[in-house]
C-alpha cells in the first residue's frame, strides 16, 4: 500500500488521504505530523488501520469537546451526538471516558443543575421524566430530587404557575379542570395540584366553581 496523495481539506486541520490512488479517509494534522506521513510512503494494512483508529479517537474527542463547550451534556447525549457524526463505538467510548476523567461529563452534576434550574417551573414527575430521557440513571435522579426539591417549594411553584394560568381567563366551570390538566402536564403531583387549586380558586370572590 502506498500513500499517493495527501490533500488539505478547506481551511481546517484535516487532510484527505489517498491510498493507491483511491480516497481512504481523513486524518487530523496532529496524526499526520506524529506519524510523519507523506506522499509516496509505503504503509501496511495493519499500520494504516491503527493510524485511522487513533485518528478516530482524536477526532471524536475534539468534536466532543466542541459539543460540550456550549452547555453541560449527559453521557447519553454525548454518545448519541458522536454516533450521529459517524464515529466508531470504540472512538466514542474513548472520548466519553476521557471527558468523564477530566470531570466534563458527570450525570450527577447535570441532574443537580437541571433540577435547580427548572424546579420552579416543573414538578418532580416532569423533572424525573426529562432527566430519564436524557439518559440519567433513575437512582441518580432520585438522589438529586431528594436533595434539592422539597414539598413546600413544589407547592409554591405550582401555586405560582396556577395563578399565572388562570389570570385573565374566562372564569367558567371548565377552568378548574383545564387548570388541573395544565399543572399535571408540568409534572406536579395530584395532591399538590388539588391543594393549589383549592386555595387559588377560593380566593376568587363571588364565583361559583361547582
Amino acid at each position: 500500500m502506498q500513500i499517493t496523495e495527501i490533500k488539505k481539506i478547506g481551511r481546517g486541520d484535516r487532510y484527505s488521504i489517498f491510498i493507491d490512488g483511491v480516497f481512504d479517509g481523513t486524518l487530523e494534522a496532529e496524526i499526520l505530523v506524529k506519524h510523519k506521513l507523506k506522499t509516496g510512503d509505503e504503509i501496511d494494512e495493519e499500520q494504516w488501520r491503527q493510524i485511522k483508529l487513533e485518528n478516530g479517537k482524536l477526532s471524536a474527542f475534539s468534536r466532543a469537546v466542541g459539543y460540550i463547550e456550549k452547555s453541560l451534556k449527559t453521557q447519553k447525549q454525548l454518545q448519541t451526538y458522536l454516533k450521529e457524526k459517524g464515529f466508531l463505538q470504540e472512538s466514542i467510548d474513548d472520548a466519553v471516558q476521557k471527558l468523564k476523567e477530566y470531570g466534563y461529563i458527570d450525570d450527577k452534576v447535570y441532574a443537580e443543575n437541571y433540577i435547580k434550574t427548572y424546579k420552579d417551573k416543573k414538578g418532580k414527575i416532569k423533572l424525573k421524566f426529562d432527566l430519564l430521557s436524557k439518559g440519567v440513571a433513575a437512582d441518580v435522579i432520585e438522589e438529586a430530587l431528594q436533595e434539592f426539591v422539597d414539598e413546600d417549594e413544589q407547592y409554591a411553584a405550582c401555586e405560582k404557575l396556577l395563578k399565572k394560568y388562570v389570570k385573565n381567563k374566562p372564569q367558567d366551570v371548565k377552568l378548574k379542570s383545564k387548570a388541573y390538566a395544565h399543572l399535571f402536564s408540568k409534572g406536579f403531583s395530584g395532591d399538590i395540584i388539588s391543594r393549589a387549586i383549592g386555595k387559588v380558586f377560593s380566593e376568587v370572590e363571588d364565583e361559583d366553581w361547582n
